[in-house]
């Protein structure tokens, strides 16, 4: 598929010089904690960054903006960076991600470990010469159709090649509600599925009003992930579709 060629009603959603407009979730921590400043702003840049952390111990974090949204183009530029703390599960190394038709940040619990939402992934290298695509697909408590059914994996692969931990990618979501959304990965389309919708595992301890499996996913709240791993977020920008 081609991008749209609108260049037209794009909004910056990081301003470039604080977190203005953006809610913190982390694990073990209340809705608008930002824990040992997980999430920072550095050089006009948007940091995950572990510093000021004595171990991981689960800590899993959202970044949310303020507004949910329900049909846009999305783009974004991510690298990860050398930091990765070692009590973190190994499946995060060199693994983030941004959360799209998440439930409000309000509503996730202290002690629920992953947002109900979908993640756009993102992967670098782990091992010389091994294929590991980023712009996949993960589904926490949530479920997708693939290939006209619904998926039964937690994650499903892209197409997309793979890049070292050091590069720049320019990675985009285009989401039309509960109906059609595009991965794209250097503004190549990578994968394509439809009909979001609650449902499947992976979520822990969340709100059971919040999560009524087969509920068809529309709108919701856009999300960059912490998970152990440090990684730069830059030039965010979305536009209404």
């Amino acid at each position: 598929m081609q991008e749209p060629t609108q260049e037209t009603n794009w909004i910056q959603l990081f301003n470039g010089q604080n977190l203005e407009g953006w809610i913190p979730k982390i694990h073990h921590h209340e809705t608008g904690e930002n824990y040992a400043q997980t999430f920072r702003v550095k050089d006009g840049i948007i940091e995950v960054n572990y510093e000021d952390y004595d171990a991981f111990e689960e800590r899993y974090g959202h970044l949310f903006f303020e507004k949910p949204f329900s049909n846009f183009h999305l783009k974004w530029e991510y690298r990860f960076t050398e930091q990765w703390l070692e009590d973190a599960p190994i499946y995060t190394y060199r693994n983030s991600g941004i959360m799209f038709h998440s439930q409000a940040p309000e509503t996730i619990l202290k002690e629920q470990d992953w947002p109900i939402s979908v993640e756009y992934q993102m992967l670098a290298e782990e091992n010389a010469g091994q294929s590991r695509p980023t712009g996949n697909m993960c589904s926490p408590g949530t479920d997708v159709v693939f290939d006209g059914q619904i998926d039964e994996r937690h994650c499903i692969n892209s197409t997309s090649p793979t890049f070292q931990w050091d590069e720049w990618v320019k990675a985009e979501l285009i989401v039309y509600g509960d109906s059609i959304v595009h991965h794209l990965v250097n503004g190549d389309t990578v994968l394509t599925y439809s009909k979001p919708q609650i449902g499947g595992g992976v979520a822990n301890r969340y709100n059971p009003a919040i999560k009524v499996d087969g509920t068809p996913l529309k709108s919701g709240y856009i999300g960059l992930q912490s998970e152990g791993q440090g990684v730069l977020f830059r030039e965010i920008r979305i536009r209404e579709l």
